[in-house]
């Protein structure tokens, strides 16, 4: 232990702490910008670079970033001396000199850190004025917006992008007063490897990464009386969305959302649970016939569409693996304009499907030309959690005091295995289920597979299917992604099927979820609540859902079946 003095109190703290986390057990706060704890990343990001946390150390002539800078024996600290806060004072007054005031129209405004620090000191003036930085927003991914304009060189950004993907896309360029965070040569996203997995943008303290919004489109939409617009919401968007409203995390919030949406507006509202049960039938039938065969083993899940961009950009050679089946967001889309529209005896161009998703990669994958026919789009616009919100609010619905309701038929109906896709391990768990009583031609009971649960980037584990055993892994982080990836394209190692997500943890994770969510706690407590939902189900295994075994005996037949492989498969490319 190391003994030190900060403002005058003893304190002892373990080798290698920082003055930061030191001051931090003695109730002191210390400012910080660039520096943060991505604790459901499994890193800490302490550049020292905003130099708003400098405290004075006795007896050395230079402030110290206190984010950077260890303890040693016998030091002596001032957090909050006139030369410290004069000099965090200063740097954040240069900070906003070079920073748009656009605040009131901002994407982040009220999440903004660099806001929250100015009303924090009290700064109602900017006191450095001058020339200001001028960048080109990039908007050419259609899922996130990139304003280099408005980056303070914090480089969160690059410790989500590069340390914990691992994807290489975002890094420093240029020195001194024209210096940024950018993709390689100032290129457009779209022309880079990034997966638009949005973990950028849930670190970035400011407005210099967000999601491009597409509120105003749904609006218009729903206001036209030409069209018949639906929406699908995700799993884990139920657990993270009463956030917004001042709900403790983790609440279970289904009824009341579908009331909203309702409220908003639209025609009908379903979920993306009944086409994660359709995604079990088609994935859960192909990983059978892979174990028969013993081929293209392991078997790759691919529900996410950042993890899917990943494996196209970075293991092209493994593009044999991952299940040909569509998302469950894709699936839904496919399914509303042909089956449904023709019980509702629509046009498919009549119909509007709007997403409602955890994740920014969503947006990118409705975008996808394989995901267009006859220039209709299987989903047509995606919102994310905090976009719902904000459209909610908008509405002036009074969210917490709605009554529950239930969503519509026939595309609302699911099961319990259905709601666990939202937390890392459940795709793969309800896979499981289904796999486990067709191969055995029985009802198991015993369904809950809690090996494959948690938060942990790699969780590996042997599980019993049907009398046999098979080796399976759960991977959450494209950097953990990675680094299975390598064992298995090197030969180190073999499993039967895997599941991955590119966002740690999972959906509950996503890069459109409340900014609230990125500690630990938050996370642990919406997983919670999805495992809570999962066992409030009467069925728990998507083969069980009376919707889907109607949609299959009235329209697609059985899974694998011709027309099944038509609307809910897909293919990959090498990129």
């Amino acid at each position: 232990m190391i003994n030190l003095k900060i403002n005058d109190i003893p304190v002892s703290v373990a080798e290698g702490t920082t003055i930061l986390e030191a001051a931090r057990t003695l109730g002191l706060k210390i400012p910080t910008l660039c520096h943060t704890k991505l604790d459901c990343m499994g890193v800490e990001h302490k550049s020292g670079s905003c130099r708003i946390c400098v405290v004075e150390v006795d007896k050395r002539p230079n402030l110290a970033p206190s984010c950077c800078t260890p303890v040693t024996e016998g030091m002596v600290v001032k957090t909050n001396s006139q030369r410290a806060i004069s000099a965090r004072r200063t740097m954040l007054g240069l900070l906003l000199s070079n920073h748009p005031k656009d605040c009131l129209i901002c994407a982040m405004n009220q999440n903004c850190e660099l806001q929250r620090l100015a009303h924090e000191f009290d700064v109602h003036e900017i006191k450095y004025q001058g020339e200001q930085n001028e960048f080109p927003i990039d908007v050419s991914s259609g899922a996130i917006r990139r304003d280099p304009t408005k980056c303070v060189m914090c480089r969160r950004c690059e410790t989500a992008c590069n340390v914990v993907q691992t994807v290489g896309v975002l890094s420093g360029v240029n020195r001194g007063f024209d210096a940024t965070v950018a993709p390689e040569n100032f290129k457009p996203l779209i022309e880079t490897s990034c997966t638009f997995c949005g973990q950028c943008v849930m670190a970035c303290p400011v407005g210099s990464l967000t999601e491009i919004s597409y509120k105003d489109e749904v609006w218009s939409a729903i206001n036209d009386p030409t069209k018949h617009v639906v929406v699908q919401t995700a799993p884990s968007v139920r657990v993270a969305l009463g956030e917004e409203f001042n709900l403790p995390a983790g609440t279970i919030t289904t009824g009341k959302m579908v009331a909203a949406l309702r409220r908003l507006g639209f025609a009908k509202v379903f979920d993306t649970n009944f086409s994660a049960d359709l995604t079990i039938m088609e994935e859960g039938t192909e990983l059978i016939s892979r174990l028969k065969t013993g081929r293209n083993l392991p078997l790759l899940t691919s529900c996410c569409p950042g993890w899917v961009n990943f494996f196209e950009h970075q293991f092209p050679e493994l593009l044999h693996m991952p299940s040909s089946a569509k998302s469950p967001q894709q699936m839904f889309g496919s399914i509303a304009k042909s089956y449904y529209a023709e019980k509702m005896g629509l046009k498919p161009s009549d119909i509007i499907v709007v997403s409602i998703m955890p994740c920014l990669a969503k947006k990118y994958e409705a975008a996808r030309p394989e995901f267009c026919h006859d220039g209709v789009k299987d989903v047509d616009f995606v919102l994310s959690t905090r976009e719902l919100a904000s459209m909610i609010k908008e509405a002036g619905v009074m969210f917490a005091s709605l009554k529950d309701e239930d969503y519509d038929d026939p595309l609302g109906e699911s099961t319990g295995a259905s709601v666990i896709f939202g937390a890392s391990g459940g795709v793969l768990e309800a896979a499981l289920r289904t796999a486990n009583d067709i191969l055995s031609g029985k009802d198991i009971k015993n369904i809950d597979f809690v090996a494959i649960r948690g938060l942990e980037g790699i969780k590996e584990a042997t599980v019993t299917v049907a009398g046999k055993e098979l080796k399976v892994a759960v991977c959450s982080g494209l950097g953990n992604a990675r680094k299975l990836l390598t064992q298995i394209r090197d030969g180190k190692a073999n499993y039967h099927v895997i599941e991955i997500m590119a966002c740690p943890g999972g959906c509950i994770n996503g890069g459109g979820q409340p900014y609230t969510g990125s500690d630990l706690k938050t996370l642990e407590k919406r997983k919670e609540a999805i495992y809570e939902a999962d066992k409030s189900f009467t069925l728990r295994k998507s083969h069980l859902n009376p919707s889907i075994q109607k949609l299959y005996k009235e329209y697609l037949g059985e899974p694998g079946s011709q027309l099944a492989h038509k609307l809910l498969h897909t293919h990959y490319f090498a990129k």
